[in-house]
């Protein structure tokens, strides 16, 4: 049996018939072309999908960012707990600080003007004396001999001068009838002028003799507090020595010292000039916390320091209740006068940035504004109270933010709390029944 020939395949060798023309089949090539159709169509379409997708989602974030605005990104985040405050109005207390000391209004080192053996301490240590009390006696013996031996040579001068005066009366009668010479009478004369003279400076040495005396008896020359003893009795003290027997201070009233910059200088003697020139000064422990001192601006040093730029004033204090004492470091506050209507706010609502001071104002839907404000800086001054004052940007009954400000941000959404921490309008809870703050109960399943 013969072997069919597929009609495709060539004619085999030898058969000696030249070969017909070869084409495929139809039903083939309609098949391919139409698989081809539905691939290009189904990638067309994915591709329509992809690019709707993209557009649907860019219009999407666009649409999302325009309604949600610069400040959207923090209305996504929980609200940020602050305590705020209200911008107030108030009559204002201006002053000036500056680092004082407290000096003693008068200071005495009682010293010994002469020199003898101390028989007797009058005092005691830490004593208030008033002037004119005995604080030492020195042994007054030596000084009685010498006033007494100085009235004793005046005695006898003036016995010579009282026969010199007879001898010169003679001498006068004489002359007349020429019984002397005129230059035995002038001789005489002038022997009586001598012994006067000597007279006189025997009462002078009686009077100094007098006052030795006296300084033999050492009596307080001020009212004061006695500090330590510096020397016992029985010690021999000289009015050449420098330590001294005792020191008296002054403490009521007392001064106190302090500087200011040169800047200052103008506005204080502007105010100096009014009604009442003794502007008030306070004077403050170094913590800033208690008041120890009111007193008065006494006088204004004369010069300013040129390496330092700063002068030097002095207060005084009545000091009854002793708070001052000398030596003793002090904040001095002076009242330059006080600003009416003033806007205030504590100083811990003014922030620092880039462009300048600003503060965090709360607005009606609880959210928060970045405000740029203008504070006074005419002068380094301190308001009462750690209060700053607000020349533009806030107006008074604004809230602020007092504390928290360093997760806020313009827009930021923010949660009223107290100086506790307790969000503003809850009330204290049932005893028994308190929760951790913050916390949120877990729901029953």
């Amino acid at each position: 049996m013969t072997k069919q020939q597929h009609p495709d395949s060539p004619s085999p060798a030898g058969s000696g018939q030249p070969p017909g023309p070869v084409s495929p089949p139809a039903p083939a090539r309609i098949e391919a072309t139409e698989s081809s159709g539905w691939k290009m169509t189904i990638i067309l379409a994915l591709g329509v999908l992809v690019v709707g997708a993209a557009v649907w989602f860019a219009r999407g974030r666009a649409a999302g960012a325009e309604k949600k605005g610069p400040g959207a990104r923090s209305m996504e985040l929980p609200p940020v707990p602050v305590i705020a405050g209200t911008v107030a109005q108030k009559d204002v207390p201006i002053y000036l600080t500056g680092i004082g000391n407290v000096q003693a209004f008068n200071t005495v080192t009682v010293r010994a003007l002469v020199d003898g053996q101390i028989d007797k301490i009058a005092f005691t240590e830490g004593q208030d004396v008033h002037e004119g009390d005995l604080l030492a006696q020195i042994d007054p013996d030596p000084f009685h001999a010498i006033l007494a031996q100085a009235v004793a040579k005046k005695g006898q001068d003036e016995a010579l001068i009282a026969n010199a005066r007879v001898d010169l009366k003679r001498y006068a009668d004489m002359l007349a009838n020429e019984g002397v010479t005129q230059q035995q009478y002038d001789t005489q004369k002038a022997l009586v002028d001598q012994l006067i003279a000597t007279v006189n400076s025997d009462q002078a040495t009686i009077d100094s003799a007098k006052v030795m005396l006296a300084y033999t008896t050492i009596n307080s020359p001020i009212d004061g507090r006695i500090g330590l003893r510096l020397v016992d009795k029985g010690n021999i003290v000289r009015a050449s020595d420098l330590t001294g027997i005792v020191v008296i201070t002054q403490l009521k009233p007392i001064s106190v010292v302090f500087l200011l910059p040169e800047q200052a200088l103008g506005p204080i003697q502007q105010q100096c000039q009014g009604t009442d020139p003794s502007l008030a000064v306070l004077a403050f422990s170094q913590g800033d916390t208690n008041v120890v001192g009111e007193g008065k601006l006494a006088v204004i040093d004369n010069q300013i320091d040129p390496s330092t730029r700063q002068f030097k004033l002095k207060a005084t204090f009545p000091n009854t209740d002793l708070r001052l004492w000398p030596g003793q470091f002090v904040n001095a506050r002076l009242l330059l006068t006080v600003q009416k209507g003033a806007i205030v706010v504590p100083k811990v609502v003014i922030q620092r940035g880039p462009e300048g001071d600003f503060a965090f104002v709360i607005k009606d839907d609880q959210t928060v504004e970045v405000r740029p404000v203008k504070v006074a800086t005419t002068l380094a001054v301190q308001v009462d109270q750690g209060d700053a004052i607000i020349e533009a940007g806030l107006q008074p009954g604004e809230r602020v933010v007092v504390e928290g400000q360093f997760k806020l941000q313009q827009g930021s959404r923010v949660r009223l709390a107290d100086a506790g921490g307790k969000p503003e309008g809850r009330g204290p809870k049932p005893e028994g029944k308190a929760k951790a703050e913050g916390r949120t109960p877990k729901a029953k399943s």
